[in-house]
């Protein structure tokens, strides 16, 4: 049978027939402020009908062309979709405009100066003042900015929430047409959380950024009794010069290797704790859940210490100081009037250093790469798991292989000890080496088989109970 021998219009295209139909509905805009004039000119681009509603109609000369502007009581009756773009301190008009909003949707996309500004969120202080209006919250993560660049600067993500599923679906439906992308919140008790995310500075990256700082500051002094304090003390010499390119190639790998160490150290923390647990359905420790939320920021910095030790180590051999002690090298082999051989063991171990050094950096660069949205978003999870995992902790070793050969055989040498303290590649080994080992043991096939089934919903025998299988 025909599927249209009965005359019914195909799924798909009612679909599109609903969307074409609904971008024709007039959106009215209350407010115009940057944000409200921004919204106007994305709305209009994208095929919708504007009206503006303002306090002084005839002085609103700087809207986009094709918009209309009415006082507010004109401009909502226009409009079933109304954009409440004003702050709450202006909310004093709204009340009057009670019976003209009932039934209708109120999109509320105000922010505040700072976090738990007030008891309520604007979004529920504004339902109080129109218990007729079915009030959404969303668009306040949206900057005018990136309305007016067509998201080509700015995450498009817009997050909506409110206790009307229809009303909230009429919203998310504008946001789609305009290119955005909607993400359902719930209810509007989630306005509170909505109207506090845009406050927040950077709050995946505290964490990170505190620890990197404080390696960052520890090394650099580390190498500056070491490299400058240490000489100056034993032979009068003034080293300072090397706080500009020597001590900071010193401190990058070292802050670097230890980050990707912390990256991969909460998960077989993890791991050990599901197995002394025998289950994986109770809580890790917050300190646990918290570092495990922060691995990817933790990741990208130390991808990044890793590349200026590349660029440093690429720039080192321009600068002066480098330079003087190759001339004054081959200066002191002309007086002895002597050539030296070349040593295997030494030519060797710089090719190793600098192999090791190559490979680890070019897996790393594969991880950053995959950790960029664009491109993990291509990758189901198999796939991401593997690089992210595996070839993560092939990354952590060929690192740390490469410090380790940087070492060589001076671990024991004494006069490296300067005023007993060992050099820094020593301890940036030290929370790799402990991940590797600890993986090492995790890997084995007993071990490995117990973690899996673990993970797979297996629970260890309490007493006075059975296995529980889920």
């Amino acid at each position: 049978m025909d599927s249209n021998s009965s005359g019914m219009i195909p799924l798909h295209q009612n679909s599109s027939r609903n969307r074409l139909d609904h971008k024709r509905e007039t959106i009215c805009i209350l407010g115009t402020g940057d944000f409200g004039r921004s919204l106007g000119m994305r709305m209009l681009k994208s095929g919708y009908p504007v009206v503006f509603g303002s306090r002084y109609p005839k002085d609103s000369t700087l809207l986009p062309s094709g918009a209309q502007v009415f006082h507010h009581a004109d401009a909502l009756k226009k409009s079933k979709i109304i954009f409440l773009a004003v702050h709450r301190e202006n909310y004093d008009f709204v009340p009057a405009l009670s019976d003209l909003l009932d039934g209708k949707v109120l999109v509320d996309v105000s922010n505040n100066l700072r976090m738990n500004q007030y008891p309520e969120s604007n979004a529920q202080y504004l339902s109080q003042l129109v218990p007729k209006a079915n009030v959404v919250k969303g668009f306040n993560t949206v900057s005018a900015w990136a309305l007016q660049s067509g998201n080509l600067d700015a995450s498009s993500q817009v997050f909506v929430c409110g206790d009307d599923n229809k009303s909230k679906q009429l919203v998310m439906d504008v946001a789609r047409s305009i290119g955005l992308t909607p993400l359902d919140q719930g209810s509007l008790l989630a306005a509170e959380e909505l109207e506090d995310y845009p406050l927040q500075l950077f709050p995946m990256w505290r964490l990170p950024l505190n620890i990197t700082a404080g390696l960052t500051v520890f090394f650099f002094l580390y190498y500056v009794v070491i490299k400058v304090i240490y000489p100056y003390v034993k032979k009068n010499a003034d080293d300072t010069y090397r706080m500009m390119i020597s001590i900071p190639n010193n401190v990058f790998p070292i802050v670097s290797l230890i980050l990707l160490g912390l990256v991969y150290l909460p998960g077989v923390i993890a791991a050990f704790i599901q197995l002394y647990r025998g289950t994986k359905y109770k809580r890790f420790p917050d300190w646990l859940d918290e570092w495990m939320l922060c691995r990817k920021q933790l990741g990208l910095v130390s991808f990044a210490y890793g590349f200026l030790h590349v660029f440093y180590s690429l720039v080192k051999p321009l600068s002066y100081a480098y330079y003087w002690k190759q001339i004054q090298y081959t200066v002191s082999e002309v007086k002895k009037n002597t050539t030296s051989e070349m040593e295997r063991v030494w030519a060797w171990r710089g090719d190793l250093f600098y192999a090791l050094g190559i490979l680890g950096f070019a897996v790393f660069c594969l991880l950053g790469i995959t950790s960029l949205p664009s491109v993990s978003n291509t990758m189901n999870w198999r796939e991401f798991r593997f690089v992210q995992s595996k070839l993560g902790h092939v990354t952590l070793l060929l690192c740390t292989a490469h410090a380790a050969v940087l070492g060589w055989n001076k671990f024991l040498t004494p006069t490296r000890y300067k005023w007993g303290l060992p050099p820094g590649y020593i301890l940036s080994m030290v929370i790799p080496c402990i991940v590797l080992v600890l993986k090492l043991i995790l890997i084995t096939p007993c071990v490995d088989r117990m973690v899996t089934r673990i993970r797979q919903g297996w629970e260890k025998k309490e007493k006075g109970s059975g296995n529980v299988n889920i």
